[in-house]
């Protein structure tokens, strides 16, 4: 099979979180009741008024400067005419001529390459209602009917079913870290149309596009991106270029296959028009400089810097800024005085794996970091081993106690050199066979003598003075 080049552009579709929709004061909330979060203004009666919803904007125009597009100088809105069960005014009210953002980039790494994506535009619309179909009958749910949409539009400058991946996880983690949308693929609160064309290494112009609509997960969107490299690829190389035509598939999940829906030779006239029920208002520069200054450190900007400046593996950081609360809890350490690797061994393994194993959320996590820092301080200082430290640990998360209350004088390590000294005395009184045999080469059996100290004092011997007392003594 010929090889050929892949040329992927991505239309992706985010529900923002706000507590009402975004042109009517019914409730914005995850509902499985049917109909249940719904005003006369979802449902389009006669007469009705939409009224910007204020936070909707702002955390629009934060994802805007977020991705480092040109804000317009007024915001208004457009009329988008079509008719459809799931849209019960006629029109959706979007924007067309005057996103809330165009000509934007975004940095992603992919493979461990970093490479910049071009964003044709963002911008502010109404989600549709959604259909649930069923045998022979389909029932229209208006709950998201209304609910704040942001819809960005990436140039066709991706080449991969990786890249593109890439790009929706690194914006969902946007997302997440300006906390203005849960991201919750599960709740469909994301979505994505993906359009693929192919062409020769040296071809100038673009091949034949190919939508792939209403992609409801990353996974499925790896999958329909290389489904149809590979379908389009077959094709061409068998000479049947008239086979890959300019049209709207859907991916099958169940089959793993893209599947034709209709043709679409010509843009769609939709008859834009400016919605006149809400006035045209100039955006002022002094919020557009409060809201550039309220938006956090990304979590790329952040792996960078725990790298650069903390001196973390690439590993590391990765896993520590991949959710904002772990690189918050994480920061909140080093405030603290925790040292940094110290902070990262604690987070990515024993505190992470017992909230997967919860099942809950950091921010419900019983160890904070003050709580964390007292089993830290106490191994630091050789009150307790590390063995102790994971066994505090995991007493005070089932217990819900201050870990402080776990380290007294009974799970104290010992750590008196004298104290030490006349246990392994004993010890090696005890064991003159066992010494003879280390002598004549059986260095494995050194393991056997610091066994004997750590049963001998309950695990609470100091391993590092009990290990350098153990040598000078065999050695002799």
């Amino acid at each position: 099979m010929s090889q050929y080049k892949a040329v992927i552009g991505l239309e992706m579709h985010c529900e923002l979180k706000s507590n009402s929709k975004v042109f009517s004061s019914a409730r914005n909330s995850y509902n499985e009741i049917p109909n249940d979060n719904i005003s006369a203004v979802d449902m389009g009666f006669p007469g009705i008024l939409p009224v910007v919803n204020k936070k909707c904007v702002h955390d629009a125009l934060m994802m805007s400067i977020a991705l480092n597009c040109k804000q317009p100088e007024f915001m208004y809105f457009d009329r988008k005419n079509y008719y459809y069960p799931d849209l019960p005014k006629g029109y959706q009210i979007t924007q067309m001529e005057s996103p809330v953002g165009i000509n934007g980039s975004l940095e992603i790494e992919c493979n461990g390459i970093r490479k910049k994506i071009a964003i044709h535009d963002i911008h502010l619309e109404e989600d549709t209602a959604s259909l649930d179909h069923y045998y022979d009958t389909s029932c229209i749910d208006y709950n998201r009917a209304g609910v704040p949409l942001l819809e960005l539009v990436t140039e066709p400058c991706l080449s991969s079913a990786d890249e593109a991946v890439a790009f929706l996880e690194t914006m969902r983690s946007i997302y997440k870290y300006c906390r203005i949308s849960e991201a919750d693929t599960k709740k469909g609160q994301i979505r994505c149309d993906v359009n693929v064309s192919i062409m020769e290494e040296n071809d100038k112009e673009l091949g034949t596009r190919v939508e792939v609509k209403n992609v409801n997960s990353f996974s499925n969107v790896y999958a329909a991106i290389n489904y149809e490299i590979k379908r389009q690829s077959e094709l061409k190389s068998q000479g049947r270029y008239n086979e890959v035509e300019q049209e709207t598939r859907r991916y099958d999940e169940e089959s793993g296959k893209t599947i034709r829906m209709r043709s679409k030779a010509d843009a769609i006239d939709y008859k834009y028009s400016v919605e006149p029920n809400i006035p045209k208002f100039k955006i002022d520069p002094a919020w557009l400089k409060e809201i550039t200054s309220s938006i956090p450190l990304l979590a790329l900007e952040r792996k960078d810097k725990y790298i650069k400046e903390l001196n973390l593996s690439d590993y590391d950081a990765g896993v520590i800024v991949k959710e904002r609360e772990y690189a918050d809890y994480f920061e909140t350490c080093i405030d603290l005085g925790i040292d940094a690797k110290t902070a990262s061994n604690w987070l990515t393994t024993q505190i992470l794996g017992e909230i997967n194993h919860q099942e809950i959320n950091l921010a419900d996590f019983y160890i904070t970091p003050v709580l964390l820092k007292q089993i830290i301080d106490a191994l630091n200082v050789g009150t307790i081993s590390s063995k102790q430290a994971k066994e505090i640990f995991y007493k005070a998360v089932e217990e819900k106690k201050e870990p402080k209350s776990f380290i007294n004088s009974d799970s104290a390590q010992i750590s008196n050199r004298e104290e030490l000294e006349a246990i392994i005395k004993k010890i090696l009184e005890e064991n003159p066979q066992q010494i003879e045999q280390y002598k004549n080469g059986k260095d494995n059996l050194f393991d056997y003598f610091v066994g004997q100290v750590m049963k001998n004092t309950k695990g609470k011997a100091n391993p590092i003075i009990t290990k350098e007392i153990l040598r000078n003594n065999l050695d002799k």
